[in-house]
């Protein structure tokens, strides 16, 4: 067999494991991931049950990065301390460990088993429980199988003539196979399937037991870094526990690589196998890292928090002074003060405005500095309105001609309008959108494609209705109420393709379904609130009558 053939299978096999890995991940996530999250967060306060539930998640999501991630945000959202989320950490490099030794048995009895029972569950019904639960088990059979492949595949590298002499030559720079295991597995993604990868090669006889011992240190040191790179645009308070996790892990590595290399233990205290001799140095050093993690727990997490300050410097923000137009000196004025209001309540339009156009943004793009900062600009909207109410209504103490009383009402249901727009932003389309996040789901590029195009005509009314406060124009508000309609034919085409898709079982449609109703009701309801700005308008030239529009 040529060698092409050979790596051809072998990657084949590699990328069935990946694959499969991050199969049996997704199904835990969709499945049970909000009970595993709850149960996290309520262990995180006990050390040695955030210990054990670190261990256990990482069993369960097949990844000790997807736990860090997890914990990172917690810890940025201030649920969890950066100590105990730490130790949660090092409890799930240790169930990571503990995973590779249980998928390290003989367990092809499993494959069939495992293929069949996933594909029946999954075929079966349509509650989304139990498929997810196909999927998990089909995922596991695929595993096992796979690495029954990367043993088969690298069999005919036993007669290679290359093969001893990279092996010799790695063996002989221990440094070089190290960095290229922390390449390796930072490529992959994932340590688990690294170490499976290493162990299936050992077992075929391919790999000797110092070197798979110095590979598996590359391998820590590898999947150490994945958490903080993935985090590194990410809030300070996030990135705490990943740089924590590379100064113990990654730091741990390099140390136990000197003295692998100083002192030469033997390494048959560790199996009489060099596969098992891999399996358990991945375990033990994980041990150690989470034992010696416990007295560094406060000096670690102090020197984490001092490098993320060093990599994102904090430059105080000089904030604009939110200079008033609210002149208390123009209340004996009217025509002057509802001037003043006016320009208080087009500031609320602005603001608005950018609440809408970065809403839809973080569908996309989820962070949650640019959460925090939405949400902060909904308690100005807030604070505005209060203002302006009062202020308002201080004005109306004094005489005022029935035009300047009838613009008065007008800009007070304008400010409730757009107070109300923002909390709907806020209390609803947030919450999807941290939803969406923390469960990691994805639009179709159909129904994204129509949630964007439906944003896209909400944005445009919007603009018209804050030109309407404005310009008080007939035919801006006119073209105002006429768009209302046409977005409800949109709304209804909208709907129909989601349940189109529903009904032809496309798998992202099924898992954001509440998400993209949601979210359409949401804008729907955002414009008839900002349509409504224009009734005073019409109804002032006499064009309403009702609910609807006179003929014109």
């Amino acid at each position: 067999m040529s060698g092409t053939i050979v790596l051809l299978n072998l990657a084949g096999a590699v990328a069935l494991l990946l694959w499969a890995t991050r199969m049996v991940k997704t199904g835990v996530e969709r499945a049970y991931g909000d009970t595993l999250r709850g149960r996290l967060r309520s262990t995180l306060g006990n050390p040695l049950l955030a210990v054990i539930t670190g261990a256990g998640l990482a069993i369960a999501f097949q990844s000790s990065t997807a736990v860090t991630l997890l914990i990172a945000s917690f810890a940025g959202s201030g649920v969890v301390g950066g100590m105990a989320g730490q130790l949660a950490v090092r409890g799930a490099e240790v169930g990571s460990a503990l995973l590779v030794k249980l998928l390290s048995f003989d367990l092809r009895l499993l494959v069939p088993l495992c293929l069949v029972a996933g594909t029946s569950f999954f075929m079966a019904t349509e509650r989304r429980e139990w498929r997810q639960l196909g999927r998990i088990l089909v995922g596991i059979g695929l595993m096992i199988l796979s690495l029954e492949m990367i043993g088969t595949a690298a069999e005919p590298l036993r007669d290679s003539r290359l093969l001893p002499v990279i092996i010799g030559y790695f063996s002989g720079d221990p440094v070089t196979a190290f960095l290229i295991a922390a390449l390796m597995t930072w490529l992959f993604h994932s340590s688990i399937a690294a170490v499976l990868l290493l162990v299936a090669l050992a077992g075929r006889g391919l790999i000797p037991a110092e070197l798979g011992v110095v590979l598996v240190l590359g391998v820590n040191l590898g999947s150490s870094v994945i958490a903080p790179l993935l985090t590194r645009g990410a809030a300070p308070a996030v990135r705490v526990v990943p740089i924590g996790n590379l100064l113990m892990r990654g730091a741990g590595s390099l140390v136990a690589l000197t003295l692998l290399l100083t002192f030469k233990p033997p390494l048959a205290l560790l199996g009489t196998t060099v596969p098992d001799q891999i399996v358990h140095a991945h375990i033990l050093f994980n041990c150690v890292i989470l034992l010696a993690g416990i007295p560094l727990a406060g000096l670690v997490y102090r020197a984490s928090k001092a490098l993320v300050a060093l990599s994102s410097p904090t430059v105080p923000e000089v904030a604009p002074a939110e200079r008033s137009a609210l002149e208390e000196d123009a209340l004996d004025r009217p025509s002057q003060a509802l001037a003043n209001a006016t320009r208080e309540v087009v500031r609320i339009c602005e603001t608005i405005e950018i609440m809408l156009v970065e809403i839809m943004d973080l569908y996309r793009n989820p962070d949650k500095a640019r959460i925090d900062h939405l949400a902060a600009l909904d308690d100005r909207v807030d604070r505005w309105h209060a203002a302006i109410k009062i202020y308002l209504a201080k004005v109306t103490a004094h005489q005022l001609s029935e035009s300047e009383a009838m613009r008065c009402q007008e800009l007070i249901g304008a400010c409730i309008k757009l107070e109300q727009v923002g909390d709907i932003i806020v209390r609803n389309m947030l919450v999807h959108v941290r939803k969406k996040m923390e469960r990691k789901l994805e639009f179709t590029e159909d129904g994204w494609r129509e949630l964007t195009a439906f944003h896209a005509s909400v944005l445009a009314n919007a603009r018209l209705a804050f030109n309407v406060l404005v310009s008080r124009d007939r035919e801006t508000a006119l073209q105002l109420v006429q768009e209302k309609d046409r977005l409800r034919d949109r709304e209804k085409s909208s709907t129909q393709g989601h349940f189109e898709r529903l009904r032809a079982g496309t798998a992202r449609s099924v898992e954001t379904s509440s998400i993209h109703l949601d979210t359409i009701r949401d804008l729907k309801q955002i414009n008839s609130l900002l349509a409504s700005i224009a009734y005073p308008v019409l109804e002032e030239q006499g064009l309403l009558r009702g609910s609807r529009l006179k003929a014109s």
